[in-house]
């Protein structure tokens, strides 16, 4: 006779006690231990583990660091976890996108830009750990209320074009009496070049003209930030 085919152990399979759906619905989502929350997303093992194995095997990996899991790509999980798939690689990365997304969601209406800290960890989760450079604008009230947060543009590793007429364009559609600039180094390097000082000084004369505060740009790395307005350059 031919042996049957051997079938993944998903968490119908595991023992009653080690079951985290079973333990989420009798505990709360919030009892739940980092492996069985990775365990619920992934939903079944590889050959050989059971998807409670493999869980605690991705953590492992990671030196049981969320935030170093949170910030590899797809095909980074795939290569440093032997045996998942697209799939399952995709839908990690899709739990670890929306909690950094859920951790950056403010409400819009109380926050106050009234430091450069503010508008840094307002945005951070957006650009910090991107291994390309992106630039965001926020928006604020005329009493630096924030009132959003928006991508203007996406480039490559090393830069990305900022067109002023866009910038301003999203700045005046949303009503902004200020804006704050803000744009990624993937490279960590948080000393800002000569074009980045060229675009904050464009920038800054655009808005002058157009009665639209600039209050300040930040250049965000995986780490820090850097700001004009504290080192006294806007």
């Amino acid at each position: 006779m031919g042996t049957a085919k051997r079938r993944k152990r998903g968490l119908e399979d595991l023992p009653e006690d080690c079951k985290p759906r079973e333990r989420a619905e009798q505990y709360g989502i919030q009892a739940l231990q980092n492996h069985e929350l990775i365990a619920i997303i992934l939903g079944s093992g590889i050959k050989g583990k059971n998807v409670i194995e493999l869980s605690q095997e991705i953590l492992r990996t990671c030196g049981h660091s969320l935030a170093q899991l949170a910030q590899m790509s797809i095909q980074e999980m795939k290569a440093a976890f032997g045996g998942i798939g697209q799939a399952k690689a995709i839908a990690l990365a899709a739990a670890m996108a929306l909690g950094k997304r859920a951790q950056a969601e403010k409400g819009p209406d109380y926050v106050t830009v009234d430091t450069p800290d503010v508008a840094y960890n307002y945005i951070r989760a957006e650009v910090e750990d991107l291994d390309h450079e992106e630039f965001w604008i926020i928006c604020v009230n005329r009493a630096n209320r924030i009132k959003g947060k928006y991508r203007i543009s996406h480039g490559g590793t090393a830069a990305t074009v900022v067109d002023a007429k866009i910038v301003f364009r999203t700045a005046i559609e949303k009503l902004a009496q200020g804006i704050v600039l803000v744009h990624n180094h993937p490279s960590g390097n948080l000393r800002p070049s000569n074009e980045d000082d060229n675009l904050t000084k464009r920038l800054k004369a655009a808005g002058d003209l157009l009665d639209i505060r600039v209050l300040d740009h930040l250049i965000i790395t995986s780490t820090s930030f850097y700001s004009y307005h504290n080192a006294g350059k806007l």
